[in-house]
């Protein structure tokens, strides 16, 4: 099918639609409503053969998607901020009833103060819930990831959750180009789905979120840490799959640009991506040998592969969509648990929170200040507050 210039909310909701998505549980929230409506419309012209619950809580979306995926269907939902928020305590039930539901996650700051604009303190809190997490840098990426989502969390090495993630406006409202491939390939690439053991058998009836005693919920949880640390591969081979077949290749874990002879290497995540790729070629031009790493799983994180970047590199730098207050940000503290013991100096950026915009100029003085590091060897400042009024950077 030819390109057709739509916003990321579309590109979700349509990777939802291609997935045969037969239940969807929507509430709406700025800025990630268009998609529910979206998927709303896709279901009342007769595009969509789903399941569609208008319900009253973001808490009550996440609890009948848990629900209905416990049937044995592909389910979806979609949510952002707050909304994320009060879904919070459901969560980890999606996680440890290994239930593959998908959900797009527009990134918006948390209150208070109140702001709609993009920030990734929303998501970040969300880490430790048994959910994977990616996170997509243009709107052919979101819906490339949606149907990449059911393939991997349906393989029953994982069978578990899996977010995907888009910057609010900068990706959700923003137009772009877009493949939006036909029913026939989708359906190649993502089969109808086949539950490996639904829970309502009515020949096998069971009860669900009963009391566990100690003596078994630590299996379970070990058991979530194992998919979980299988999913890399999984990723690996379902990203392949589909560049063989779309001809996209998204780079599995991370997308490394430049980064084989890099001195200085700058680890970015969802939209910033695009703008350091633009300031990379601009250095590369004048003979500073810059890389950049777009980190695309937040979870499982790609400890293996980071660590095999940074360990070629002369000083690093992270740059932060959100903060982890009194610590740093929390893509820099996982970056440095990675590189434990390899001695290569770290710099953590923070900045475009709540929608500040990230421009060409705070990248060069990204990249600037870790090439003075990198020639002395010396961290003038580990944690940088990037385009912060009464802030020195």
């Amino acid at each position: 099918m030819p390109k057709k210039v739509v916003t990321g909310n579309y590109a979700a909701a349509y990777g939802a639609m291609r997935s045969k998505v037969a239940f969807v549980a929507a509430y709406p929230i700025t800025p990630q409503t268009f998609i529910v409506e979206h998927i709303s419309e896709f279901v009342n012209n007769g595009e969509m053969p789903c399941e569609y619950v208008e319900v009253e809580s973001e808490h009550s979306a996440l609890s009948a998607t848990v629900a209905a995926s416990a049937t044995g269907v592909r389910t979806f939902t979609a949510t952002s901020s707050q909304g994320l928020a009060l879904m919070h305590e459901i969560l980890p039930t999606a996680s440890g009833m290994r239930l593959p539901v998908v959900m797009a996650v527009v990134n918006r700051a948390i209150a208070a103060p109140i702001n709609i604009w993009v920030e990734h303190n929303d998501i970040m809190p969300e880490r430790d819930s048994g959910w994977l997490q990616v996170f997509c840098d243009n709107n052919q990426e979101v819906l490339d990831m949606v149907l990449q989502a059911f393939k991997i969390a349906e393989d029953k090495r994982v069978a578990l959750p899996m977010v995907v993630n888009l910057d609010a406006f900068i990706l959700s409202h923003t137009v772009e180009p877009v493949d939006l491939m036909e029913p026939a390939e989708a359906d190649k690439f993502v089969p109808k789905y086949t539950p490996p053991s639904p829970f309502l058998d009515p020949g096998n009836p069971v009860a669900l979120g009963t009391l566990v005693p100690p003596d078994y919920l630590q299996e379970t949880r070990w058991q979530v840490d194992e998919a979980m640390r299988k999913a890399p591969k999984v990723i690996e081979e379902v990203n392949a799959a589909f560049a063989k077949q779309f001809g996209r290749n998204w780079g599995g874990m991370t997308e490394n640009y430049m980064t084989d002879d890099a001195d200085v290497v700058l680890v970015a995540m969802g939209s910033a991506h695009a703008t350091a790729h633009e300031v990379v070629d601009e250095y590369r031009a004048k003979g500073k040998k810059v890389g950049l790493v777009k980190l695309r799983f937040w979870r499982p994180y790609p400890t293996e592969q980071i660590r095999k970047i940074v360990s070629k590199a002369k000083a690093v730098g992270v740059y932060d969509r959100a903060v982890s207050f009194g610590v740093g940000g929390p893509s820099f503290i996982e970056l440095r648990n990675a590189a434990y013991g390899l001695g290569v100096p770290t710099i953590d950026f923070i900045g475009g929170l709540g929608g500040r915009d990230l421009s060409l100029e705070d990248i060069r003085l990204m990249f600037d200040r870790l090439l003075e590091t990198a020639k002395t060897g010396t961290v003038k400042r580990e944690f940088v507050w990037i385009n912060t009024r009464g802030v020195e950077p």
